[in-house]
């Protein structure tokens, strides 16, 4: 081997001199070149000119010819996208032809309404009149192929964030969801621009579930719907319509369920007939029970609400569901368990397909409204005891007791010290009622059959006082609106559920729980694995079978959302 210094100066001046790829990135101990050098390095270059011009251009943070103008928001992302590669336009294959990427690119954009998006947020409605007069043009600008590049890649950049991430922050809604993080640049540069496939490309950046994809094309469907027009007036009933009724609005309640997928494609009637019949009952029983209705076949005012809200109400609903399947962490393992609050509804999911599905009560709205979050079910306790919180001690349990003396014995009751040792209390007297409203008493409800909690508690440790529980107030899950409880969220078969959760341990099956929640014992329980839960909130969920179940914004987030998307660019983080 040459061992003389002059040999190694040659050798590292070829290296300095060999080309690097277009998208290749800068070393750590090399320092990308500032514009004022692009344009020091080769004077004159028309190509030179637009990579200076884009330089410029990306430190103003702003096109004025975009619909949303400043892009200061993500110009970080935006300068290490070009920055590496001394700002060489990456969307133009000379000229004034644009990439077959470039193309697939704009095309997505254009079409952002198919996944729920607005393309005017990345200058859908734009692109044709800017492709047209680059590609009409003799010989662009250098400013202008500068300006293209830049506005497709902040377009870009907005619409995959928005794909990947959501418009806006979940936190933004105080939801204890994860933030979901990405690199634009990398995406762009690595998946996108030399991309075979950019929608294939686009389409892994979605969330993996597939209730997302079925979201997706029921929102679709509807816009068919929409593009239709609502249909035919349904005459208001001068009173509830029930099986056997002759109501003269019959033919368009079919026209509308038909439309709806709740009444068969082939179902026939009558010609002319206004006799409200069996068929016509079965298929609004189905409808209500999509809505949260009482599925009892008579069109109610509540049904009749529902049969008429406009389709881009709707659509308004679906899309608002998908952005927040968008905030979803990206890697939820098999099994999780999803509680979706306003449908009041519980499913377990295993290879995305939920497996157990059941009612259950949340928290009061605009009082005690159960928190969204994003955490893992680690354990369970059977026959647990409750530690009532500060704010029901003070706010209920010591209202009871100053009317009824005896409410601790009657409701299995003891109160405790600081130290965790029972009080025994003969009276109960001022002092006690004054320590107990200051927390430096605490009441506790003993387990058993009459504890508030029922007979199982599933516990996410990191979530402090809020947890699925059972509950003695059985004949709740009959009511269609269920928001009853402090925040917790009440499930309707707990044994059930304890079943499958621990479904991973021999040791555990449907006798030896049901002896474990009747027994006289509280015992804690470890799952096999922690299991991944999601307290979600969508009004428009769409089942296994495709059919979407419509619910009512009982906490208000959707109107929230709404009115946060309306303000436009930028989105708040």
């Amino acid at each position: 081997m040459n061992n003389s210094p002059w040999f190694f100066t040659l050798m590292l001046v070829c290296l300095l001199a060999l080309p690097r790829p277009a998208h290749a990135g800068t070393a750590k101990n090399v320092r990308a070149p500032r514009c004022s050098e692009i344009a020091v390095t080769a004077p004159g270059d028309a190509t030179v000119s637009a990579n200076r011009e884009l330089c410029k251009l990306i430190g103003a943070g702003a096109l004025t010819e975009m619909r949303w103008p400043s892009f200061t928001d993500q110009r970080g992302a935006v300068e290490s996208f070009y920055k590496p590669a001394s700002y060489a336009l990456v969307w133009t294959a000379d000229a004034n032809h644009p990439t077959a990427q470039a193309l697939a690119l704009i095309a997505a954009l254009q079409n952002a309404d198919k996944q729920g998006l607005l393309p005017e947020d990345y200058d859908g409605p734009r692109w044709a009149e800017r492709l047209s007069h680059l590609q009409g043009a003799a010989s662009p600008s250098a400013a202008e192929l500068a300006r293209f590049d830049l506005a497709l890649t902040v377009s870009g950049m907005r619409y995959v964030s928005d794909q990947y991430r959501g418009r806006i922050s979940p936190t933004h809604f105080q939801f204890r969801w994860p933030a979901k993080e990405c690199n634009l640049a990398e995406i762009l540069r690595n998946q996108l621009v030399k991309s075979d496939d950019v929608a294939a490309a686009l389409d892994r950046l979605q969330p993996p579930y597939p209730g997302y994809k079925r979201t997706l094309k029921a929102l679709n469907d509807y816009r068919t719907m929409a593009q239709q027009g609502e249909g035919d007036t349904i005459p208001v009933p001068a009173k509830p319509v029930w099986s056997g009724d002759i109501y003269p609005g019959v033919p368009q309640l079919a026209e509308r369920l038909r439309r709806l997928g709740d009444l068969p494609q082939d179902a026939n009637f009558p010609a002319g007939s206004n006799l409200y019949e069996d068929t016509l009952k079965n298929a609004v029983k189905h409808f209500q029970r999509r809505h949260g209705l009482e599925p009892d076949g008579s069109l109610s005012p509540d049904t009749f609400k529902q049969l008429t809200t406009a389709l881009e109400q709707r659509i308004a609903q679906l899309q608002l569901t998908l952005e927040l399947w968008r905030w979803l962490p990206a890697d939820l393992k098999s099994p999780w368990i999803m509680v979706n609050v306003p449908e009041f509804r519980l499913r377990a999911f295993s290879e995305d397909r939920p497996l157990l599905s059941m009612s259950i009560i949340a928290g009061e709205a605009f009082k005690h409204e159960t928190p969204m979050f994003v955490d893992q079910l680690e354990y369970l306790i059977f026959r647990p005891a409750w530690h009532v919180p500060l704010s029901i001690q003070q706010n209920e349990i010591i209202p009871e007791l100053q009317r009824h003396p005896s409410y601790l014995d009657k409701e299995h009751f003891q109160i405790y010290d600081g130290r965790g040792r029972v009080v025994k209390v003969t009276a109960i007297n001022n002092t006690i009622l004054q320590q107990l409203r200051m927390g430096k008493l605490e009441v506790r409800q003993e387990p058993g059959s009459a504890n508030g909690l029922g007979l199982v508690k599933f516990v996410f440790p990191k979530q402090g006082g809020v947890y699925l529980h059972g509950t003695l107030d059985r004949d709740l899950f009959a009511r269609l609106r269920r928001d009853f409880s402090h925040g917790c969220i009440r499930v309707e078969d707990p044994a059930a559920l304890s079943a499958w959760v621990l479904r991973g341990d021999s040791r555990w099956n449907p006798e030896t729980i049901d002896t474990a929640m009747n027994g006289n014992l509280t015992m804690k329980v470890n799952l096999p694995q922690p299991i991944p839960v999601v307290i979600f909130y969508g009004t428009a969920l769409v089942d296994e079978n495709g059919e979407v179940h419509f619910s009512d914004d009982i906490y208000g987030y959707d109107a929230a959302l709404h009115q946060a998307l309306a303000k436009g660019r930028p989105y708040p983080e």
